[in-house]
């Protein structure tokens, strides 16, 4: 007996994927840059499911990775060639809502913005709120400890998590919660990028709507001057919602893609949106369209209503999509800075566009210092792709020599795996790796992610070569 006969004894034929055109439907999530064909497809609808499928996996010593929406931004889904991708997507449904206790349960396949849509009606939204939100999954939310652009104020997905119940590597149901003593195991499943484990049901923290919610849009003549503003309104005291930014590039491509209408000329926007009380939200917003006016805006716009507030918003949440209207490829990069920092990060990155002759479009939550360079190539062009990824390299030293991280939201996988030792040191990666070999022995979930080299649990260190999805 084979894997192939113990997987197509779990599920019916429609639910296992083995032809070679629909599986290359799987082999990339949204970084595009880094392919690999799976082996095998798996469709679950049920925790069960799952759990059989991992069982067999580790039964027969197989590789697996867990995928949801296929929208992540560092490869983390990125299945092997040689192993069993389990896609969640099937598995969508939102098993209770408890408004008293605020908070709802979900399967992993949910849509992020489903659940506000679930319970807006009575006055709640769940929070972490990721430009993909229309269609990025609460599992792979759980998985990369997604952000978005509340962030700023709110938190990432680990603060809105209450509880989960995963599948183990070896195949076992258990659940862990934010009430559990001793280590804090729900602290270490979120983030962790599917090395741990696969969440089949998610159980969140819902929040009530704010009694009012601002709006603004300002222009800037130039990036470093949006900077200032960002800088002037945190060390005001203002603690908003959201503070995003693009530049000019990033504009041009978001105007080209759904006309978002911003000011015409502006070297930079800035988004930021309040909410709160009334009172509060007035008196603020008077502040920060002082604040900006000061720090050299030539335009404020304030939205009116619910429809002006999301064709502000469409520009910013579009903006990864819309770079491929000037751009025939790009790779997203996710590194932070400190807010104090980015004045300096920003003037670096412009450095490398000349130096390298690539351009890159800034994207980024400023008011936490999460930078979401693009950096554009022509991957037909010989030799461009490569000059690319030597650019989104030194972004990320930039970042760490301003005591920054090389991610802020979308996770290490396999695109930022080799700059974790410019990070963290032998012992630090040791460290982690232990914690990881602590839950998966056998390395079978979702290997050859976030870890550059094999350290622990029997991997031989080794030169290898091949497709990224035959890492290990």
């Amino acid at each position: 007996m084979t894997v192939f006969d113990r997987l197509e004894a779990i599920f019916p034929p429609d639910r296992v994927i083995t032809d070679p055109v629909r599986l290359r439907t799987y082999e990339c999530d949204g970084l595009t840059y880094h392919r690999a064909t799976p082996m095998v497809v798996v469709l679950p609808e049920t925790a069960a499911e799952v759990a059989a499928v991992v069982k067999a996996c580790a039964e027969f010593g197989v590789p697996f990775v867990a995928r949801g929406s296929g929208t992540g931004l560092s490869g983390g889904a990125l299945p092997r060639s040689d192993g069993v991708l389990i896609v969640t997507s099937r598995m969508r449904r939102i098993l209770s809502v408890d408004l008293d206790r605020r908070q709802a349960v979900v399967e992993p396949g949910v849509t992020n913005l489903a659940i506000t849509e679930a319970v807006r009606d009575q006055g709640y939204y769940y929070a972490p709120d990721p430009s993909s939100q229309q269609i990025c999954s609460i599992g792979g939310n759980v998985a990369e400890n997604s952000g978005g652009a509340h962030c700023l104020k709110y938190g990432f997905t680990v603060n809105h998590v209450q509880a989960l119940e995963i599948v183990t590597p070896d195949g076992e149901i258990v659940e862990i919660s934010e009430d559990d003593f001793g280590y804090d195991l729900l602290g270490a499943f979120v983030g962790s990028e599917g090395t741990l484990g696969i969440a089949t049901k998610i159980t969140v923290r819902l929040m009530r709507a704010p009694e009012a919610v601002t709006t603004l849009l300002a222009a800037f003549e130039t990036i470093e001057a949006g900077g200032q503003a960002v800088s002037s309104i945190v060390g005001a005291g203002i603690l908003p919602a959201a503070i995003e930014m693009m530049d000019a590039l990033a504009i041009e491509a978001a105007e080209a893609a759904v006309a978002c209408g911003y000011p015409a000329d502006a070297g930079a926007v800035l988004i930021v949106e309040l909410d709160g009380p009334t009172p509060d939200v007035e008196s603020q917003l008077a502040e920060v369209i002082a604040i900006c006016v000061a720090t050299g805006s030539f335009e404020q716009r304030v939205a009116a209503s619910a429809e002006e507030r999301a064709k502000i918003w469409k520009g910013r949440k579009s903006a990864f999509a819309a770079v491929g209207r000037i751009s025939p490829a790009y790779i997203v990069q996710d590194g932070v800075v400190p807010r104090t920092s980015l004045g300096e990060v920003l003037a670096g990155i412009d450095a490398l566009q000349t130096e390298f002759g690539i351009r890159v479009a800034n994207v980024f939550h400023a008011g936490d210092g999460n930078l979401h360079p693009l950096v554009l190539f022509d991957d037909t062009a010989p030799g461009e792709g490569e000059r690319a990824e030597v650019v989104s390299g030194r972004i990320l030293d930039l970042c760490i020599l301003h005591g920054g991280s090389i991610t802020g939201e979308h996770g290490v996988g396999v695109d930022k795996a080799r700059y974790m030792p410019r990070m963290f040191t032998d012992a630090d990666l040791d460290t982690m790796q232990r914690v990881r070999c602590a839950f998966d022995p056998g390395g079978r979930s979702n290997p050859g992610k976030v870890f550059p080299t094999p350290r622990l649990c029997g991997e031989v260190p080794r030169v290898r070569k091949g497709s990224p999805g035959e890492i290990f």
